[in-house]
Protein backbone atom coordinates (compact mmCIF):
# COMPACT_ATOMS: atom_id res chain seq x y z
CA UNK A 1 0.00 0.00 0.00
CA UNK A 2 1.50 3.70 -0.97
CA UNK A 3 1.72 6.29 1.79
CA UNK A 4 -0.19 9.20 1.37
CA UNK A 5 0.50 11.61 -0.63
CA UNK A 6 1.94 15.10 1.39
CA UNK A 7 0.18 18.39 -0.08
CA UNK A 8 2.96 20.83 -0.10
CA UNK A 9 1.34 24.46 -1.73
CA UNK A 10 3.33 27.28 0.06
CA UNK A 11 3.40 29.78 -3.04
CA UNK A 12 -0.58 29.52 -3.24
CA UNK A 13 -1.29 29.45 0.32
CA UNK A 14 0.85 32.68 0.30
CA UNK A 15 -0.73 33.82 -3.15
CA UNK A 16 -3.76 33.80 -1.15
CA UNK A 17 -3.26 35.03 1.84
CA UNK A 18 -1.68 38.13 -0.09
CA UNK A 19 -4.67 38.41 -1.95
CA UNK A 20 -6.74 38.56 1.11
CA UNK A 21 -4.46 41.20 2.69
CA UNK A 22 -3.76 39.42 5.73
CA UNK A 23 -0.39 38.90 7.32
CA UNK A 24 0.57 35.77 8.84
CA UNK A 25 -0.48 36.84 11.95
CA UNK A 26 -4.04 37.44 10.59
CA UNK A 27 -4.20 34.35 9.00
CA UNK A 28 -3.10 32.14 11.97
CA UNK A 29 -5.19 34.12 14.08
CA UNK A 30 -7.93 32.95 11.51
CA UNK A 31 -6.86 29.58 11.21
CA UNK A 32 -6.15 29.20 15.11
CA UNK A 33 -2.71 28.03 14.51
CA UNK A 34 0.65 29.64 14.84
CA UNK A 35 2.15 32.29 12.84
CA UNK A 36 5.29 30.60 12.85
CA UNK A 37 3.75 27.53 10.88
CA UNK A 38 2.22 29.71 8.14
CA UNK A 39 5.45 30.28 7.70
CA UNK A 40 6.47 26.96 7.79
CA UNK A 41 3.92 26.05 5.29
CA UNK A 42 4.46 28.97 3.10
CA UNK A 43 8.50 27.87 2.63
CA UNK A 44 6.91 24.59 1.92
CA UNK A 45 8.50 23.26 5.07
CA UNK A 46 5.33 21.71 6.59
CA UNK A 47 2.91 19.63 4.52
CA UNK A 48 -0.75 20.97 4.72
CA UNK A 49 -2.69 18.57 6.47
CA UNK A 50 -6.23 17.70 6.42
CA UNK A 51 -7.33 19.53 9.09
CA UNK A 52 -5.79 22.77 7.86
CA UNK A 53 -6.98 22.47 4.40
CA UNK A 54 -10.49 21.97 5.70
CA UNK A 55 -10.13 25.15 8.13
CA UNK A 56 -9.15 27.20 4.97
CA UNK A 57 -11.60 26.07 3.29
CA UNK A 58 -14.50 27.21 5.28
CA UNK A 59 -12.89 30.34 6.71
CA UNK A 60 -11.96 31.44 3.30
CA UNK A 61 -14.39 30.01 0.58
CA UNK A 62 -12.07 28.37 -1.23
CA UNK A 63 -12.33 25.17 -3.29
CA UNK A 64 -10.61 22.78 -1.60
CA UNK A 65 -10.15 20.90 -4.64
CA UNK A 66 -8.21 23.80 -6.60
CA UNK A 67 -6.03 24.04 -3.50
CA UNK A 68 -5.16 20.76 -3.38
CA UNK A 69 -4.07 20.56 -7.21
CA UNK A 70 -1.61 23.45 -6.67
CA UNK A 71 0.78 21.02 -5.08
CA UNK A 72 3.40 22.93 -6.85
CA UNK A 73 3.45 21.02 -9.74
CA UNK A 74 2.60 23.80 -12.02
CA UNK A 75 5.75 25.98 -11.27
CA UNK A 76 7.60 23.02 -11.34
CA UNK A 77 6.01 22.68 -15.05
CA UNK A 78 7.49 26.00 -15.58
CA UNK A 79 10.47 25.53 -14.89
CA UNK A 80 10.82 22.69 -16.41
CA UNK A 81 9.74 24.59 -19.79
CA UNK A 82 12.08 27.30 -18.94
CA UNK A 83 15.04 24.80 -18.35
CA UNK A 84 14.51 23.59 -22.05
CA UNK A 85 16.01 26.89 -22.98
CA UNK A 86 18.81 26.50 -25.77
CA UNK A 87 21.28 28.67 -23.12
CA UNK A 88 20.55 25.81 -20.56
CA UNK A 89 21.45 22.65 -23.49
CA UNK A 90 25.04 22.07 -21.59
CA UNK A 91 23.81 21.70 -18.49
CA UNK A 92 22.68 18.41 -16.79
CA UNK A 93 19.36 19.18 -15.35
CA UNK A 94 17.52 16.15 -13.98
CA UNK A 95 13.79 16.40 -13.86
CA UNK A 96 14.02 15.47 -10.11
CA UNK A 97 16.02 18.13 -9.35
CA UNK A 98 13.72 20.83 -10.89
CA UNK A 99 10.75 18.96 -8.87
CA UNK A 100 13.04 19.47 -5.59
CA UNK A 101 13.76 23.09 -6.50
CA UNK A 102 10.23 24.61 -7.46
CA UNK A 103 9.27 22.68 -4.32
CA UNK A 104 11.97 23.27 -1.66
CA UNK A 105 12.58 26.70 -2.79
CA UNK A 106 9.54 28.46 -4.10
CA UNK A 107 10.70 31.76 -3.88
CA UNK A 108 14.19 30.91 -5.70
CA UNK A 109 12.22 29.01 -8.57
CA UNK A 110 9.79 32.20 -9.12
CA UNK A 111 12.98 34.27 -9.19
CA UNK A 112 14.54 32.14 -12.05
CA UNK A 113 11.38 32.74 -14.11
CA UNK A 114 10.96 36.25 -13.89
CA UNK A 115 14.77 36.64 -14.79
CA UNK A 116 14.09 34.58 -17.32
CA UNK A 117 11.41 35.87 -18.77
CA UNK A 118 12.96 39.57 -18.57
CA UNK A 119 16.24 38.41 -20.33
CA UNK A 120 13.62 36.91 -23.37
CA UNK A 121 12.13 40.80 -23.52
CA UNK A 122 15.44 42.66 -23.56
CA UNK A 123 16.47 39.45 -26.34
CA UNK A 124 13.71 40.25 -28.28
CA UNK A 125 14.23 44.20 -27.99
CA UNK A 126 18.05 43.51 -29.30
CA UNK A 127 16.80 42.08 -32.39
CA UNK A 128 14.44 44.23 -32.96
CA UNK A 129 16.99 47.26 -32.84
CA UNK A 130 19.44 45.27 -34.93
CA UNK A 131 17.31 44.40 -37.37
CA UNK A 132 15.65 48.31 -37.37
CA UNK A 133 19.59 49.40 -37.87
CA UNK A 134 20.02 46.83 -41.00
CA UNK A 135 16.95 48.30 -42.22
CA UNK A 136 17.77 51.63 -41.83
CA UNK A 137 14.46 52.32 -39.42
CA UNK A 138 16.23 52.91 -36.21
CA UNK A 139 14.38 55.56 -34.55
CA UNK A 140 11.60 56.35 -32.35
CA UNK A 141 9.72 53.11 -30.30
CA UNK A 142 7.71 51.32 -31.98
CA UNK A 143 4.41 50.51 -29.93
CA UNK A 144 3.63 47.49 -31.91
CA UNK A 145 6.96 45.61 -31.78
CA UNK A 146 6.72 46.35 -27.68
CA UNK A 147 3.55 44.50 -27.49
CA UNK A 148 5.02 41.70 -29.98
CA UNK A 149 8.14 41.37 -27.70
CA UNK A 150 5.50 41.02 -24.39
CA UNK A 151 3.72 38.18 -26.56
CA UNK A 152 6.61 36.64 -27.87
CA UNK A 153 8.77 36.10 -24.16
CA UNK A 154 5.93 35.01 -22.73
CA UNK A 155 5.45 32.25 -25.87
CA UNK A 156 1.82 33.92 -25.67
CA UNK A 157 0.79 31.82 -22.86
CA UNK A 158 -0.58 33.19 -19.92
CA UNK A 159 -1.62 30.64 -17.57
CA UNK A 160 -3.38 32.49 -15.06
CA UNK A 161 -5.84 34.21 -17.93
CA UNK A 162 -6.63 30.67 -19.05
CA UNK A 163 -7.59 29.32 -15.65
CA UNK A 164 -10.01 32.37 -15.07
CA UNK A 165 -11.76 32.45 -18.34
CA UNK A 166 -12.32 28.69 -17.67
CA UNK A 167 -14.35 29.64 -14.44
CA UNK A 168 -16.63 32.48 -16.42
CA UNK A 169 -16.75 29.63 -19.01
CA UNK A 170 -18.52 27.21 -16.61
CA UNK A 171 -20.48 30.20 -15.07
CA UNK A 172 -21.81 31.11 -18.86
CA UNK A 173 -23.08 27.68 -19.44
CA UNK A 174 -24.55 27.36 -16.35
CA UNK A 175 -26.50 30.70 -16.93
CA UNK A 176 -27.20 29.55 -20.72
CA UNK A 177 -24.97 31.73 -22.67
CA UNK A 178 -22.89 34.93 -22.63
CA UNK A 179 -25.92 37.46 -23.30
CA UNK A 180 -28.33 35.48 -20.10
CA UNK A 181 -24.67 35.88 -18.08
CA UNK A 182 -24.30 39.27 -19.05
CA UNK A 183 -27.42 40.09 -17.47
CA UNK A 184 -27.73 38.05 -14.56
CA UNK A 185 -24.43 39.57 -13.87
CA UNK A 186 -23.55 42.63 -14.82
CA UNK A 187 -27.37 43.88 -15.25
CA UNK A 188 -26.48 44.44 -18.99
CA UNK A 189 -28.76 43.44 -21.64
CA UNK A 190 -27.67 43.49 -25.35
CA UNK A 191 -28.89 45.32 -28.08
CA UNK A 192 -27.56 44.91 -31.89
CA UNK A 193 -28.11 47.99 -33.91
CA UNK A 194 -26.89 49.15 -37.23
CA UNK A 195 -23.84 50.47 -38.35
CA UNK A 196 -24.86 54.21 -38.86
CA UNK A 197 -25.95 54.22 -35.47
CA UNK A 198 -23.05 52.45 -34.26
CA UNK A 199 -20.74 55.37 -35.76
CA UNK A 200 -17.94 53.14 -36.59
CA UNK A 201 -17.93 50.84 -33.47
CA UNK A 202 -18.67 47.14 -33.19
CA UNK A 203 -19.23 47.29 -29.43
CA UNK A 204 -20.27 49.84 -27.20
CA UNK A 205 -20.44 49.77 -23.38
CA UNK A 206 -23.75 51.97 -22.61
CA UNK A 207 -23.52 52.14 -18.58
CA UNK A 208 -26.28 55.17 -18.52
CA UNK A 209 -28.66 52.17 -20.13
CA UNK A 210 -26.55 49.28 -18.94
CA UNK A 211 -26.90 48.14 -22.45
CA UNK A 212 -24.04 45.87 -24.41
CA UNK A 213 -24.31 47.47 -27.91
CA UNK A 214 -23.28 45.55 -30.97
CA UNK A 215 -23.26 45.99 -34.78
CA UNK A 216 -26.03 44.11 -36.10
CA UNK A 217 -23.91 43.03 -39.17
CA UNK A 218 -21.15 40.70 -36.81
CA UNK A 219 -21.90 37.08 -37.42
CA UNK A 220 -22.18 35.10 -34.70
CA UNK A 221 -18.43 33.93 -34.59
CA UNK A 222 -17.57 37.67 -33.93
CA UNK A 223 -20.91 38.57 -31.79
CA UNK A 224 -19.57 35.47 -29.14
CA UNK A 225 -16.28 36.98 -29.56
CA UNK A 226 -17.27 40.54 -28.66
CA UNK A 227 -19.22 39.56 -25.85
CA UNK A 228 -16.82 37.11 -24.24
CA UNK A 229 -14.26 40.37 -24.90
CA UNK A 230 -16.57 42.45 -22.97
CA UNK A 231 -16.42 40.07 -19.97
CA UNK A 232 -13.38 40.04 -20.28
CA UNK A 233 -12.93 43.66 -19.31
CA UNK A 234 -15.43 43.54 -16.71
CA UNK A 235 -14.35 40.63 -15.13
CA UNK A 236 -10.69 39.95 -15.77
CA UNK A 237 -9.75 43.78 -15.91
CA UNK A 238 -7.58 43.09 -12.81
CA UNK A 239 -5.66 39.77 -14.07
CA UNK A 240 -5.07 41.96 -17.45
CA UNK A 241 -3.60 44.68 -15.73
CA UNK A 242 -1.34 42.90 -13.41
CA UNK A 243 -0.07 40.28 -16.50
CA UNK A 244 0.53 43.43 -18.29
CA UNK A 245 2.22 45.10 -15.43
CA UNK A 246 5.15 42.57 -15.59
CA UNK A 247 6.32 44.33 -19.19
CA UNK A 248 8.21 47.08 -19.06
CA UNK A 249 7.33 49.45 -22.08
CA UNK A 250 9.07 52.60 -23.22
CA UNK A 251 5.45 54.26 -25.17
CA UNK A 252 1.54 54.65 -23.50
CA UNK A 253 0.53 53.43 -27.18
CA UNK A 254 2.76 49.99 -26.54
CA UNK A 255 1.22 49.32 -22.93
CA UNK A 256 -2.21 49.76 -24.18
CA UNK A 257 -1.76 47.59 -27.34
CA UNK A 258 -0.48 45.33 -25.19
CA UNK A 259 -3.74 45.19 -22.31
CA UNK A 260 -5.82 44.74 -25.60
CA UNK A 261 -4.46 41.80 -27.01
CA UNK A 262 -4.46 39.92 -23.50
CA UNK A 263 -7.77 41.28 -23.57
CA UNK A 264 -8.48 39.30 -27.06
CA UNK A 265 -6.82 36.47 -25.40
CA UNK A 266 -8.79 36.49 -22.57
CA UNK A 267 -12.29 36.46 -24.70
CA UNK A 268 -10.24 33.75 -26.58
CA UNK A 269 -10.30 31.77 -23.57
CA UNK A 270 -13.74 31.98 -22.40
CA UNK A 271 -15.11 31.16 -25.44
CA UNK A 272 -12.37 28.04 -26.43
CA UNK A 273 -11.57 27.42 -22.46
CA UNK A 274 -8.30 25.39 -22.20
CA UNK A 275 -9.37 21.99 -20.98
CA UNK A 276 -12.15 21.41 -23.18
CA UNK A 277 -10.65 23.06 -26.36
CA UNK A 278 -6.84 21.12 -26.14
CA UNK A 279 -8.78 17.63 -25.49
CA UNK A 280 -10.97 19.03 -29.00
CA UNK A 281 -7.55 19.64 -30.53
CA UNK A 282 -5.91 16.12 -29.90
CA UNK A 283 -9.14 14.29 -30.63
CA UNK A 284 -9.85 16.36 -34.15
CA UNK A 285 -5.76 16.08 -35.03
CA UNK A 286 -5.90 20.04 -35.47
CA UNK A 287 -8.37 20.04 -37.63
CA UNK A 288 -9.28 23.73 -37.94
CA UNK A 289 -12.42 23.65 -39.71
CA UNK A 290 -13.79 21.21 -37.31
CA UNK A 291 -12.74 23.15 -33.99
CA UNK A 292 -14.42 25.97 -35.67
CA UNK A 293 -17.20 24.36 -35.57
CA UNK A 294 -17.44 22.83 -32.47
CA UNK A 295 -16.69 26.05 -30.87
CA UNK A 296 -18.80 28.37 -32.97
CA UNK A 297 -15.34 30.70 -33.74
CA UNK A 298 -13.86 31.55 -37.31
CA UNK A 299 -10.79 29.72 -38.54
CA UNK A 300 -8.72 32.99 -37.45
CA UNK A 301 -9.75 33.23 -34.04
CA UNK A 302 -9.47 29.12 -33.94
CA UNK A 303 -5.87 29.60 -35.46
CA UNK A 304 -5.43 32.10 -33.24
CA UNK A 305 -5.72 30.32 -30.48
CA UNK A 306 -3.71 27.16 -31.05
CA UNK A 307 -0.53 29.38 -30.53
CA UNK A 308 -1.43 29.81 -26.94
CA UNK A 309 -1.44 26.02 -25.92
CA UNK A 310 1.82 26.23 -23.94
CA UNK A 311 0.57 26.25 -20.12
CA UNK A 312 2.98 24.31 -18.56
CA UNK A 313 2.27 20.79 -18.35
CA UNK A 314 -0.79 20.72 -20.60
CA UNK A 315 1.48 21.69 -23.75
CA UNK A 316 0.43 20.86 -27.21
CA UNK A 317 1.71 21.85 -30.53
CA UNK A 318 3.80 24.81 -30.57
CA UNK A 319 2.45 27.02 -33.15
CA UNK A 320 3.53 30.40 -35.15
CA UNK A 321 1.02 32.35 -36.66
CA UNK A 322 0.95 35.22 -39.13
CA UNK A 323 -1.38 37.37 -41.31
CA UNK A 324 -0.45 39.49 -44.04
CA UNK A 325 -2.32 41.03 -46.81
CA UNK A 326 -2.08 40.97 -50.41
CA UNK A 327 0.25 43.77 -50.81
CA UNK A 328 2.47 41.52 -48.20
CA UNK A 329 1.92 43.87 -44.96
CA UNK A 330 1.94 41.92 -42.21
CA UNK A 331 -0.87 42.61 -39.51
CA UNK A 332 -0.27 40.01 -36.95
CA UNK A 333 2.21 37.75 -35.72
CA UNK A 334 2.05 35.16 -32.34
CA UNK A 335 4.65 33.25 -31.66
CA UNK A 336 4.22 30.23 -29.06
CA UNK A 337 7.69 28.34 -30.32
CA UNK A 338 10.20 30.61 -30.78
CA UNK A 339 10.58 30.66 -34.69
CA UNK A 340 12.48 33.09 -36.27
CA UNK A 341 10.21 34.28 -38.75
CA UNK A 342 6.94 34.40 -36.92
CA UNK A 343 8.92 37.59 -35.30
CA UNK A 344 10.81 39.36 -38.47
CA UNK A 345 10.12 37.20 -41.48
CA UNK A 346 6.73 36.85 -43.88
CA UNK A 347 8.20 38.65 -46.38
CA UNK A 348 9.53 35.53 -48.74
CA UNK A 349 7.38 35.12 -51.31
CA UNK A 350 8.53 31.22 -51.64
CA UNK A 351 6.23 31.06 -48.33
CA UNK A 352 2.85 29.67 -49.77
CA UNK A 353 0.55 32.60 -47.21
CA UNK A 354 1.78 35.23 -50.34
CA UNK A 355 -0.10 31.92 -52.21
CA UNK A 356 -2.82 31.62 -50.93
CA UNK A 357 -5.01 34.29 -52.57
CA UNK A 358 -5.01 32.71 -55.83
CA UNK A 359 -7.29 30.08 -54.28
CA UNK A 360 -9.59 32.03 -51.93
CA UNK A 361 -11.10 29.37 -48.55
CA UNK A 362 -8.48 26.70 -50.05
CA UNK A 363 -6.03 25.16 -47.32
CA UNK A 364 -2.72 25.27 -48.56
CA UNK A 365 0.22 23.36 -47.08
CA UNK A 366 3.75 23.10 -47.44
CA UNK A 367 7.22 22.24 -45.84
CA UNK A 368 9.45 24.68 -45.46
CA UNK A 369 13.17 24.40 -45.08
CA UNK A 370 14.83 28.02 -43.60
CA UNK A 371 18.96 28.48 -44.82
CA UNK A 372 20.23 27.07 -41.34
CA UNK A 373 18.49 23.55 -42.62
CA UNK A 374 15.35 24.24 -40.10
CA UNK A 375 12.01 22.37 -41.19
CA UNK A 376 8.49 23.22 -40.71
CA UNK A 377 5.02 22.51 -41.80
CA UNK A 378 2.44 25.46 -42.78
CA UNK A 379 -0.81 25.75 -43.37
CA UNK A 380 -1.98 28.57 -45.17
CA UNK A 381 -5.63 29.82 -45.96
CA UNK A 382 -7.53 33.46 -46.93
CA UNK A 383 -10.21 34.86 -44.14
CA UNK A 384 -12.55 37.76 -44.36
CA UNK A 385 -12.72 40.97 -42.36
CA UNK A 386 -15.98 43.07 -42.48
CA UNK A 387 -19.05 42.77 -44.97
CA UNK A 388 -21.91 42.01 -43.32
CA UNK A 389 -24.07 43.16 -45.90
CA UNK A 390 -24.25 44.73 -49.51
CA UNK A 391 -21.75 47.12 -50.52
CA UNK A 392 -20.17 47.06 -47.21
CA UNK A 393 -16.27 46.74 -47.52
CA UNK A 394 -14.34 43.60 -46.62
CA UNK A 395 -10.81 42.99 -46.51
CA UNK A 396 -9.71 40.20 -47.62
CA UNK A 397 -5.80 38.59 -45.87
CA UNK A 398 -4.40 35.33 -45.64
CA UNK A 399 -3.61 33.31 -42.89
CA UNK A 400 -0.19 30.79 -41.96
CA UNK A 401 -0.01 28.72 -38.74
CA UNK A 402 2.83 27.02 -38.98
CA UNK A 403 5.14 24.29 -36.74
CA UNK A 404 8.61 22.41 -36.57
CA UNK A 405 8.69 19.36 -38.73
CA UNK A 406 9.11 17.16 -35.98
CA UNK A 407 5.30 17.66 -34.83
CA UNK A 408 3.61 17.86 -38.12
CA UNK A 409 2.89 14.47 -37.83
CA UNK A 410 0.33 15.33 -35.16
CA UNK A 411 -1.50 17.32 -37.58
CA UNK A 412 -4.57 16.05 -40.09
CA UNK A 413 -3.05 17.67 -42.99
CA UNK A 414 0.08 15.57 -43.04
CA UNK A 415 -0.27 11.90 -44.07
CA UNK A 416 1.43 9.52 -41.96
CA UNK A 417 1.88 7.24 -44.41
CA UNK A 418 3.45 9.56 -46.97
CA UNK A 419 7.21 10.46 -47.85
CA UNK A 420 6.97 14.59 -47.16
CA UNK A 421 7.59 16.60 -50.78
CA UNK A 422 10.59 18.30 -50.79
CA UNK A 423 10.57 20.92 -48.30
CA UNK A 424 10.44 24.89 -50.28
CA UNK A 425 14.07 26.92 -49.62
CA UNK A 426 12.75 29.90 -48.20
CA UNK A 427 14.33 32.54 -45.83
CA UNK A 428 13.43 34.86 -43.07
CA UNK A 429 13.73 38.05 -45.07
CA UNK A 430 16.27 38.79 -47.78
CA UNK A 431 18.54 40.30 -46.15
CA UNK A 432 19.30 37.47 -43.83
CA UNK A 433 18.90 35.07 -46.26
CA UNK A 434 21.90 33.48 -47.90
CA UNK A 435 20.72 31.67 -50.47
CA UNK A 436 22.76 33.05 -53.57
CA UNK A 437 20.52 31.51 -56.79
CA UNK A 438 17.21 32.71 -54.84
CA UNK A 439 15.42 34.03 -58.41
CA UNK A 440 13.02 35.79 -56.19
CA UNK A 441 15.54 37.81 -54.01
CA UNK A 442 14.68 41.52 -53.81
CA UNK A 443 17.44 42.44 -51.59
CA UNK A 444 21.09 41.41 -51.67
CA UNK A 445 22.05 39.64 -47.83
CA UNK A 446 23.98 41.61 -45.84
CA UNK A 447 27.74 40.91 -45.65
CA UNK A 448 27.54 39.84 -49.03
CA UNK A 449 29.64 41.80 -51.54
CA UNK A 450 27.50 42.35 -55.35
CA UNK A 451 29.81 41.43 -58.49
CA UNK A 452 29.61 43.93 -61.17
CA UNK A 453 27.68 42.76 -64.24
CA UNK A 454 29.47 44.23 -67.11
CA UNK A 455 31.27 41.11 -68.21
CA UNK A 456 28.59 38.30 -66.15
CA UNK A 457 24.87 38.74 -65.92
CA UNK A 458 23.64 36.24 -63.36
CA UNK A 459 19.61 34.84 -63.47
CA UNK A 460 19.76 35.50 -59.98
CA UNK A 461 19.14 39.39 -59.42
CA UNK A 462 21.96 39.76 -58.02
CA UNK A 463 25.67 38.18 -58.33
CA UNK A 464 27.96 38.11 -55.26
CA UNK A 465 31.56 37.75 -54.87
CA UNK A 466 32.11 33.71 -53.03
CA UNK A 467 32.62 33.97 -49.67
Amino acid sequence: MLPPRRLFVGPSLRRIRRDLGLTQADMAADLEISASYIALLERNHRPLTADVLLRLAQTYKIDMAALARSDGSEITARLQAVLKDPMFSDIDLPPLENADLAANFPGVTEALLRLHTAWQEEHLALADRSAEVLDGEAGAPDPVAESRRFLAARRNSFPSLDDQAEQIARAITTAGGAERHLLDHHGLTVRRLPPDVMVGSVRRLDLHRKQLLLDDTLDAASRQFQMAQQIAHLEMGESIAAVCATGVFETVSGERLTHRALASYAAAAIVMPYGPFARAVEARRYDIEALSRQFGTSFEQTAHRLTTLQKPGQERVPFFFIRVDPAGNVSKRLDGAGFPFARHGGGCPLWSVHHAFRTPREIVTQWLELPDGQRFFSIARTVTAGGGGFGAQRVERAIALGCAAEHAGKLIYVQNDAVPPAPTPIGVTCRLCHRTECPARSAPPIGRQILPDDIRRTSAPFGFANG
